[in-house]
């Protein structure tokens, strides 16, 4: 991998991101090729992250977390368990979650879910971690949760992509 240019590359991409270190990143290269090449959904279904339905009849459970690659998913997990120590968004996306009633195991996983689209998005669009709300990771990632671009980033002031400044209040 160190004589690769391109994996070389590639490895410090992944490597800026707060929670993701060396081990992360050499197991979503030798088990997840296809990282970058699908869409969030298919990613998170494939790595085991994808909350699943398991309903009959008139049964309405609780959705599960099943299946995938068991090695990915472990050390996106330890992965996302530093975010939330040391990756702002991440921090605040599991800070949020708690305080809404969630419990920490499915907070958890959450956030994983979100650091592996977070990783997808920057190898789809070779970009590196930002908390700069106008790149392209910040969009692709407020776009695939469906949050507004001003709650993206826990900045005090930043620059909205529609061109007017907003201060957030903290």
């Amino acid at each position: 991998m160190k004589q690769s240019p391109v994996w070389r590359e590639r490895d410090e991409l992944l490597r800026s991101v707060p929670g993701v270190g060396p081990m992360l990143s050499r197991t979503l290269f030798g088990d997840l090729p296809e990282l970058g090449r699908l869409s969030r959904r298919q990613i998170a279904k494939l790595v085991g992250v994808a909350p699943l339905r398991r309903d009959s009849g008139t049964l309405r459970g609780r959705r599960v977390v099943q299946g995938g690659r068991a090695t990915v998913r472990a050390m996106l997990c330890m992965g996302a368990l530093i975010a939330t120590r040391h990756n702002p968004g991440i921090r605040s996306f599991y800070t949020r979650l708690v305080e809404a009633g969630k419990p920490k195991k499915p907070a958890l996983v959450a956030c994983t879910r979100k650091l592996l689209t977070i990783l997808n998005t920057m190898v789809r669009t070779n970009t590196a971690w930002s908390l700069n709300v106008d790149s392209p990771v910040c969009r692709k990632h407020c776009y695939a949760t469906m949050r507004s671009y001003s709650a993206c980033v826990p900045i005090q002031n930043h620059r909205s992509p529609f061109g007017t400044s907003t201060a957030r209040a903290r």
